[in-house]
């Protein structure tokens, strides 16, 4: 039997999030994005080299921070660049648990342009995360034209004058 060359259960790009504190990370996104835990390897000073969480249909690898070594998360170095994105059914109730696990609303869901209902959070980790749920099918026009009508009522200067 020959060996895969991408192993069961991953996508083409698996993210790999760096924490302080990665036992309590893991607690969070099992209650914040009901993920389940995979595997944990610790190091012999007991902190978390590898983890492996499923969020939906997908892997998150999870270790914590080792500064000595160029690993950094998001708080040592003032925030993060990138976000997360998760598609789900019921976003809404998906959101308030999240909430109430300890994230940080950034937007309130809501129903976007782009046929999303759509909302962003930042977990007690530093990591930004962006949840929705699909609710439309829309064509490149038609988010064009939803897009512009959503920057002109961000920015009235944006209005096109007749």
């Amino acid at each position: 039997m020959s060996v895969k060359p991408i192993p069961d259960g991953y996508h083409s790009i698996t993210p790999a999030l760096t924490v302080r504190d990665a036992a309590r990370a893991i607690e969070f996104y099992k209650q914040a994005f009901a993920a389940v835990e995979r595997g944990v390897m610790h190091g012999p000073d007991g902190k978390v080299m590898h983890a492996e969480l499923m969020i939906g249909d997908s892997i998150v690898m999870l270790s914590d921070e080792f500064p000595q070594y160029g690993v950094l998360s998001p708080q040592s170095i003032g925030g993060s660049a990138v976000s997360l994105h998760i598609y789900l059914d019921g976003v809404d109730a998906a959101f308030d648990r999240a909430v109430k696990a300890g994230a940080e609303v950034e937007m309130p869901v809501m129903d976007q342009f782009w046929g999303d209902r759509y909302g962003k959070l930042k977990d007690p980790f530093g990591h930004k995360w962006s949840i929705a749920t699909h609710t439309k099918d829309l064509s490149m026009d038609e988010m064009k034209r939803g897009m512009d009508d959503a920057m002109a009522k961000m920015n009235p200067e944006l209005q096109k004058t007749a």
